[in-house]
């Protein structure tokens, strides 16, 4: 404590608190300055010691940046990679920006209250305590101008006596502030005398606040003289402090904006650096899928990519060498097959020709020979049609069977095919001539063939074939009345060696016509598909581009080498 000398009014001791905020050391006489406790209206009001009763500025953008986040769709790593390094840079930035501000405003509204409140403190011990106990008018005036004259920055308003009872006002600046000025709550606290106990040395103390008029900060801040005489009140702007702090604020918020700036550039930095490898693994991983089995990765560095690569390599690697070898395996079948059936040719064309001529001479045998003549007969044509239809599978795996592409009429060419066969009386051909269709007229007897005997053999007849267009495409259906296909044997019927039932594994047909009309199917650009038809029976549609073979479909000149191939039909072919 400080004492100041006596005024000549008495010689009365004012007593200035050293801690302005509240509870610091105490004398045990003399008039001081002291805090009160907060009022319950109005603005709150608390001790120095506990700063500002004004709501702290709280940091924002939680709640925006939940929102913005909750907005995008994840889509790519790219994009999670800038997200998360921003949204990591935005929660830094936020709180150190937050921090900073909070600590620079408490510093600043500190210094500056510290200041205001320590000079009107001083002021009040050197001058209105030296007024006489019952001041006048004038007195007050003069003292209250005194005091907010100078440097201050503030103003002052001091309440007195002129005699008991009748309260008299000086104000330093009647225009900027009055008694209305100064909240109830806070004249309330000031005037307040407390007890005097142990830990309370002194009836007064300094009380201060922070508000608001027509948006401009203020602090306001009062006191009394102990033992009697003017109460004194400070009314002090803080306009410039919040224009500093406003500062303040737009450059945080300007810092915070470079650090997302910079945050994204970064992210994109990263995501580059650990997505180029991801994306050439990727590519290569799609050159694999498309049989490009040669694709390797240029491997470099030591990290989890890296290995990554490695790993990859090693796996195409291992594929490249399994697919190498399964192809040979399925080369060497191929040619196996193709070899044998050609092999077997010349021993069938000359046990063909015995067969004809023992045929011819069935009637002149012996009865008990004939049986066995019938049957090397038939056997040795199932034979023939068997090697026929292996040497066509040959073809159309090997990618060597092509088409002869010629502008027929399809009902002249199925009547022929009908016809061929004896198959007249059993066959409904519904059919208009002059529909025409450029394709394969061999191709579609060996379809036709297929589809008919095995609709004869299986559905019995009469079997009703249909011929019409639809959207520029060829549609030929094939019906019969028998009992249809079994659900579980429909997904199979174009099988190769696909036989219904176990029961019965061989059968008069090699179990390849249906197969083989799905390949002439196929490179025609077509399609058959088989059904069951609610009213009974099976029914087979064969679907074929009218102008020829779908771009890409491989085809031949008129002049290439069809031989061998026009017994490839297997009339008696099928599953059921």
């Amino acid at each position: 404590m400080c004492a100041a000398p006596a005024g000549e009014g008495g010689g009365r001791t004012v007593l200035a608190d050293p801690d302005p905020y509240g509870t610091g050391r105490r004398v045990p006489a003399g008039r001081a300055f002291v805090s009160a406790p907060p009022a319950v209206d109005g603005p709150a009001v608390g001790p120095r010691r506990d700063g500002s009763a004004e709501p702290g500025a709280a940091a924002r953008g939680g709640a925006a940046k939940k929102a913005i986040l909750a907005g995008l769709r994840w889509t790519s790593l790219r994009l999670r990679l800038v997200v998360v390094f921003g949204a990591v840079a935005l929660t830094a930035a936020v709180s150190a920006s937050g921090i900073a501000y909070w600590l620079n405003r408490e510093a600043v509204l500190t210094r500056t209250q510290d200041s205001a409140l320590n000079d009107f403190q001083q002021k009040m011990q050197s001058r209105a305590a030296e007024l006489p106990l019952w001041p006048s008018q004038s007195e007050l005036q003069s003292t209250a101008e005194q005091m907010a004259g100078g440097s201050a920055g503030y103003s002052v308003l001091l309440m007195g006596e002129r005699a008991e009872g009748k309260p008299i006002v000086g104000v330093s600046d009647p225009d900027t502030f009055t008694l209305d000025d100064v909240p109830e709550s806070l004249q309330q606290a000031v005037n307040n005398q407390q007890k005097i106990t142990s830990g309370n040395a002194y009836p007064y103390h300094v009380f201060w606040l922070r508000t608001e008029r027509d948006g401009t900060p203020y602090l306001v801040g009062g006191t009394r003289i102990i033992g009697g005489g003017p109460t004194g009140y400070l009314f002090k702007s803080l306009d410039q402090e919040r224009a500093d702090l406003n500062s303040l604020a737009w450059s945080l918020g300007i810092a915070t904006a470079l650090a997302l700036v910079g945050s994204a550039l970064l992210a994109q930095a990263a995501a580059t650096t650990v997505l180029k490898p991801v994306q050439r693994l990727g590519e290569a991983a799609r050159q694999l899928g498309e049989g490009k089995l040669d694709t390797r990765l240029r491997v470099s560095g030591t990290d989890e990519l890296a290995d990554l690569s490695r790993t990859f390599n090693k796996a195409a690697e291992s594929l490249q060498k399994k697919v190498a070898d399964m192809s040979a395996r399925e080369e060497s079948s191929r040619r196996f097959v193709a070899d044998m059936s050609h092999e077997l040719r010349t021993p069938l064309t000359a046990l063909t020709a015995v067969t004809e001529v023992l045929e011819d001479e069935a009637d002149s045998l012996d009865p008990m020979i004939a049986p066995a003549v019938t049957l090397v007969v038939s056997e040795t044509r199932r034979l023939n049609v068997l090697v026929e239809n292996l040497m066509e599978v040959t073809r159309f795996d090997a990618g060597t069977a092509r088409l002869v592409l010629d502008d027929v009429d399809v009902a002249d060419q199925v009547t022929a095919c009908i016809d061929a066969r004896a198959w007249l009386d059993a066959v409904d051909l519904d059919a208009e001539r002059g529909i025409m269709a450029r394709l394969d007229p061999r191709r579609l007897d060996v379809i036709m063939a297929n589809l008919i005997g095995n609709a004869l053999k299986h559905g019995g007849s009469p079997v009703r074939v249909s011929v019409r267009t639809e959207s520029g495409s060829l549609v030929i259906e094939v019906r019969d009345h028998g009992p249809g296909i079994p659900e579980d044997v429909l997904p199979h019927v174009f099988d190769r060696f696909y036989k219904a039932s176990a029961s019965r594994p061989r059968s008069d047909g090699s179990g390849l016509g249906l197969s083989i009309a799905m390949e002439n199917a196929h490179i025609h650009g077509g399609d058959i598909t088989a059904a069951n038809v609610p009213g009974g029976g099976a029914v087979f549609v064969l679907r074929l581009p009218k102008d020829g073979a779908k771009p890409g479909t491989e085809t031949a000149a008129r002049d290439h080498d069809r031989d061998g191939e026009d017994g490839a039909a297997d009339e008696e072919g099928g599953a059921r």
